[in-house]
């Protein structure tokens, strides 16, 4: 380790993020990076512990005091080869992950823990800045062809790795631009679309990979044409069978589905900047937001900038605590309050926290015009023990709140059933793609499943997680042997 001492040295610093009156005028990132030398001494926080419980917390396993001890020691090329032993993308979870691994710091049981996320993803800046970062095609070609379906962090992870195994690999995406979620789930201001995303996109091409949009799969091209044209196929298609709320007044138009919303405002930004008026916009309305996700926030931020007249967000599960209950002890993931960008600029452009906890939505109130125009809830209270909670409404607590843009966040149920159909693929009770984790395969032979359409909803670190097992799996089944991580 680095410097033995460093953790009783160096209190935790994060890097200030742009200025909240600023940033909200535009759609350019807000990430910054800490200098330098700030950055070695946070490195120098790291424990180098027996048991590395970041590491453990990590999906993909990132070997976090490695890189730490590098950083402290200004090796940046070899931390950033450390880095990419077990993660394709950290300038992805860099930035949008939320460090499961930093819930787990052993510094963190008594002490704020190492800053891991940011430590990451000024690893991989540098290495793009410093031209570490260039195509690398495999020496040698297989001859087995693989088709991905979905471009989203599954199936480019998949891809990646299945390149560099020598196989020719085509992704399929249906909407007009590579990424999935990371394109169209994920705002600008979050995750930059043209220098971040489609920069290593076009990486990925140079290196091999044959991307194909446009091309809705079981829709556009029969599934079992591509099964006979291709050796083997994984389906990365994500969870996007989106939960809806069917209240009365649902009918209602200014009522959309979260991901819509967040999907034409960055299709028209980058068609556009804005200017072909091709989205759902906030502007001067009061705005209710229904789902305390990431997906929730993201809608918060998007608001804001169009210019909402009102925000507020609903959440029907009460409060998080400031601090770890007693029944969610580290090294478990932290339960607690935590406030993201969007809350942040919402807290300075209204004077208070968006957030309203212990509400149920009983109805959609429209106007003459058959348009929303108010919402209508109930507070509730949680009972229970031993994990098992119920609700219960409190009567006399009824409430109408105006709104005339209401966004629906609750989350999703699982993957669209159109492949699964066509092919006659076995699913779980959750509609979930079957195939057991660590295997990926599916009940059709050749056909693995990986990311969100296996697992159901889940964090982008997740799914390159499934995405790099998917294809060492499918690498095994192809060549009877792998040499994939």
């Amino acid at each position: 380790m680095g410097k033995p001492t460093g953790f009783m040295e160096y209190p935790r610093e994060i890097p200030a993020n742009r200025s909240v009156s600023l940033r909200v005028l535009d759609w350019n990132e807000f990430h910054a990076h800490l200098a330098d030398d700030k950055l070695r001494r946070q490195a120098a926080r790291c424990m180098d512990c027996g048991v590395p419980f970041c590491q453990s917390a990590c999906p993909v396993n990132n070997l976090i005091p490695e890189w730490n001890d590098l950083i402290y020691k200004d090796q940046w090329k070899q931390a950033i080869m450390r880095l990419w032993s077990t993660n394709n993308f950290p300038e992805f979870t860099g930035r949008v992950c939320p460090a499961p691994c930093e819930g787990s710091c052993v510094l963190g049981i008594n002490e704020p823990p190492v800053t891991i996320k940011n430590i990451e993803q000024a690893i991989i800046d540098h290495a793009w800045e410093n031209g570490w970062v260039i195509p690398r095609p495999p020496a040698i070609r297989t001859g087995k062809k693989v088709a991905v379906i979905g471009s989203g962090p599954a199936g480019l992870a998949a891809a990646d790795q299945l390149n560099k195994a020598g196989h020719a690999v085509t992704v399929f995406e249906r909407s007009d631009r590579v990424g999935g979620l990371l394109m169209y789930g994920i705002p600008n201001m979050k995750l930059d679309k043209l220098a971040v995303v489609e920069r290593r996109t076009r990486l990925m091409e140079q290196e091999g990979v044959k991307f194909v949009v446009n091309i809705h799969v079981g829709v556009h091209v029969d599934v079992h044409e591509l099964m006979h044209e291709f050796d083997a196929m994984i389906l990365a298609c994500g969870a996007t069978q989106p939960r809806d709320l069917k209240v009365p007044g649902r009918e209602l138009q200014g009522i959309h589905l979260a991901v819509p919303f967040l999907s034409a405002n960055t299709k028209s930004l980058l068609d556009s900047n804005l200017r072909d008026g091709h989205y759902i916009s906030a502007k001067a309305k009061d705005v209710i937001i229904i789902g305390g996700g990431d997906t929730g926030t993201d809608c918060i931020g998007t608001s804001l900038r169009h210019g909402c007249r009102s925000l507020v967000n609903f959440e029907v599960l009460p409060r998080p605590p400031v601090c770890r209950a007693p029944d969610n002890p580290w090294p478990q993931w932290p339960r607690v309050l935590r406030t993201d960008y969007g809350h942040e600029e919402a807290a300075a452009r209204f004077g208070n926290d968006p957030r309203h906890y212990c509400l149920l939505t009983r109805e959609f109130m429209g106007d003459e015009h058959g348009h929303v125009r108010a919402v209508k809830t109930i507070d509730v209270q949680w009972t229970g023990t031993n994990g098992k909670f119920c609700l219960a409404e409190v009567p006399g607590t009824e409430k109408i709140w105006p709104a005339n843009l209401v966004l629906l966040a609750m989350g999703f149920l699982g993957p669209e059933d159109t492949i699964a159909k066509r092919l006659g693929l076995e699913t779980d009770a959750r509609s979930n793609f079957k195939a057991d984790y660590g295997q990926y395969a599916t009940s059709i032979e050749g056909v693995f499943a990986a990311g969100d359409c296996r697992r159901g909803q889940s964090l982008v670190v997740w799914a390159i997680h499934e995405g790099r097992g998917a294809a060492r799996q499918c690498d095994l089944y192809l060549m009877g042997h792998t040499e994939l991580p």
